[in-house]
């Protein structure tokens, strides 16, 4: 457990310019933190200076006198997210000899993530480790077992998992207020924690007196059985995926390949370049893997496209990943996922037809945002599209919340308790519900509220 220091700005060290480190500074000086971005790259840190309001230091980050430049000793956050893995546990064990409080490095072999308390690297100075690819390959898996729902994100292995999706006028609440809902639908184990109406950007935290809406994006926390209790009550079926196609032998997508047939998946993928298809063949065995390009619709055909239970498009060209996953919808795929870069395409998802985005920035940046709110905060996320967080906080005896029932705690309008884990098991945590210490409380905040949030559990 991680814990905060008592202050407004961060001065943030962030060591590598490219897709994930400049989306990373650009979130982070949105909210005004203090940063220096490094890159040996001067076309990289010439668009960071032009566009963002960030200090840049061309250079290499592990020259110790460019740290210095940086001033290293003077820093609360660490980042190393550059295109190599050494380099990133390099420049992170400098930083902390140097007199950084905190280090993150950006990795690429999972083997250091699932070892790290073997190995000890918070010994060497590297507080923790994150894999961009292994996120999006988790978040890829957990989108294949939630079919029904286009944004998910499980806290605790699943003790609470967020789910989206859009209402159709076969849902049974539309129509009916939040509390009518609850009145209906008496012991049910989810509860709206934000809903995005149709045809805006922005979301709103759903009260008692809210109308659901046909067409109404709504988030919801569920707890064990929850996700099945809303597929019911939306008229919907969370079908099994056993059948799965991917396109692209990249990292996100050889990681993907592994995971789901470790799982017994049925796996094919495909890859455009021999030498990385005979690789990836070599390397798992139990995989199907396809030498072609994957764009051209005959082959798909042959390959049994129509067969599919899902699509997974993972390429470097993000636009092929989209078009691709538009190919397996005409063809009949249920579940199409597409990796991609631009945010805006999140906006677009819904109305193209495409089941579930990914964008590995987004997943980057949520892992490393948790370092940065105050409060004991677990886990963190983003609701993709929306100007809202969800932040899972665990109670500290001397929180404002302890030993308190929900109904009798001051949170601001524009915040919700989506659930509560006790003891590793989650619950639909409503008013008359009593936090206690070490409860973890998961609490859905629009961003102007998230300091009033903070507060409540320092």
């Amino acid at each position: 457990m991680y814990h905060f220091y008592d202050f407004k700005i961060m001065k943030i060290i962030i060591a590598g310019a490219g897709e994930v480190g400049f989306h990373l500074a650009k979130l982070l000086s949105y909210e005004s933190q203090e940063i220096t971005l490094i890159d040996p790259n001067k076309e990289s840190l010439s668009h960071a200076e032009t566009h963002l309001d960030i200090r840049v230091i061309h250079g290499d980050a592990t020259s110790i006198a460019i740290l210095k430049e940086a001033r290293i000793n003077n820093c609360e956050l660490f980042i190393a997210v550059t295109s190599s893995e050494t380099t990133n546990i390099t420049v992170c064990v400098l930083a902390k000899q140097l007199g950084a409080k905190q280090t993150i490095a950006r990795i690429s072999n999972t083997e250091f993530i699932h070892n790290k308390d073997e190995i000890g690297f918070t010994q060497f100075g590297i507080d923790e480790l994150i894999s961009p690819e292994a996120l999006a390959a988790a978040e890829i898996e957990l989108a294949l077992r939630q079919t029904t729902f286009n944004d998910t994100y499980e806290f605790e292995n699943g003790a609470l998992v967020m789910a989206g999706l859009t209402l159709s006028k076969t849902a049974s609440f539309v129509g009916k207020s939040v509390k009518e809902a609850a009145d209906i639908f008496p012991e049910i184990h989810f509860v709206p924690i934000a809903i995005q109406r149709a045809g805006t950007q922005y979301a709103i935290i759903p009260r008692g007196d809210t109308k659901f809406k046909r067409g109404d994006n709504v988030v919801f926390i569920t707890s064990e059985g929850g996700d099945e209790e809303l597929c019911r009550l939306t008229g919907r079926t969370n079908r099994e995926v056993k059948n799965v196609m991917i396109l692209g032998g990249t990292q996100i997508g050889y990681k993907t390949a592994r995971d789901l047939s470790n799982k017994g998946f049925n796996v094919k993928l495909f890859e455009k370049d021999k030498e990385r298809a005979f690789e990836i063949a070599d390397a798992l065995p139990n995989v199907l893997v396809i030498h072609s390009d994957g764009r051209n619709v005959d082959i798909l055909d042959e390959e049994s496209i129509s067969d599919m239970d899902a699509f997974i498009g993972v390429r470097t060209n993000f636009e092929t990943n989209i078009m691709a996953c538009l190919i397996a919808k005409s063809k009949g795929v249920k579940k199409t996922i597409a990796l991609v870069e631009n945010m805006d395409y999140f906006e677009l998802s819904q109305s193209i037809g495409i089941d579930t985005l990914v964008n590995k920035k987004l997943l980057a940046a949520n892992s490393i945002f948790r370092y940065i709110r105050r409060g004991d905060v677990v886990a963190m996320t983003k609701l993709s599209n929306l100007n809202a967080e969800l932040l899972e906080f665990e109670v500290k005896k001397s929180s404002i919340v302890c030993n308190k029932y929900i109904k009798d705690i001051d949170f601001p309008r524009s915040a919700i308790v989506g659930g509560v884990i006790r003891n590793g098991v989650g619950m639909i945590a409503l008013g008359s519900f009593k936090i206690e210490e070490g409860d973890r409380v998961v609490v859905c905040c629009l961003l102007q509220s998230i300091k009033g949030v903070e507060k409540l559990f320092l």
